[in-house]
C-alpha cells in the first residue's frame, strides 16, 4: 500500500522531477488536458478531479506520514487536481492551455488569502485542498481574462 500511495501522490513519480517538481506535474496535466482530456464530456472530467482530490487526499496522508513530512515537495498530485481544475471546460488552443498553466501557478505559489487558511487543514486534505483554491481562483481569473481577448 506504501508503493501505491508513493506512485499516485507523485504522479507517477513526477515528484521526483529535480527541478519545480510541481511546475512538472501541472506542465505535465497540461498536455495531458491537450493530448485528449479535452475530448472527455464534462461530466467525466468533474468525475476525474473529485476522484483526484478523495485518492489524492488519502494517498498524500500515507506518503506525507511515510516520509515524516507535513507538505513533501514530492507529493504533486494536488498540482495535477488543481491544474485540472484551472483546465475544466477550457477550449484546448495554446492560449488558453498556457494561460491556465501559469495563472494555475501563480495561485499555487503566491497563496493569496485565503488560499492559504486551507493548508491548515489536516493531514493530505490539506495538501490537497489549497492547490483546490489555486485552481478554483486561476479558474476564475481566466475566465476574466478570456473575456477580453
Amino acid at each position: 500500500m506504501n508503493t501505491l500511495s508513493m506512485i499516485f501522490s507523485t504522479f507517477f513519480g513526477t515528484g521526483f522531477f529535480p527541478i519545480a517538481p510541481g511546475t512538472a506535474a501541472s506542465f505535465l496535466t497540461v498536455l495531458l488536458f491537450k493530448l485528449g482530456l479535452y475530448r472527455l464530456p464534462w461530466p467525466f472530467q468533474a468525475l476525474i478531479i473529485v476522484v483526484l482530490f478523495i485518492a489524492g487526499g488519502a494517498a498524500s496522508t500515507r506518503y506525507a506520514r511515510l516520509l515524516n513530512r507535513k507538505d513533501p515537495g514530492r507529493i504533486v498530485i494536488d498540482e495535477t487536481c488543481g491544474q485540472l481544475i484551472a483546465l475544466f471546460l477550457v477550449t484546448p488552443g495554446w492560449k488558453e492551455l498556457l494561460l491556465a498553466f501559469f495563472l494555475f501557478r501563480i495561485f499555487d505559489i503566491i497563496k493569496p488569502y485565503p488560499i492559504r487558511k486551507l493548508e491548515a487543514i489536516p493531514h493530505g486534505w490539506g495538501i490537497m485542498a489549497d492547490d483546490v483554491g489555486a485552481g478554483l481562483a486561476a479558474a476564475g481569473f481566466l475566465r476574466l481574462i478570456l473575456l477580453f481577448l
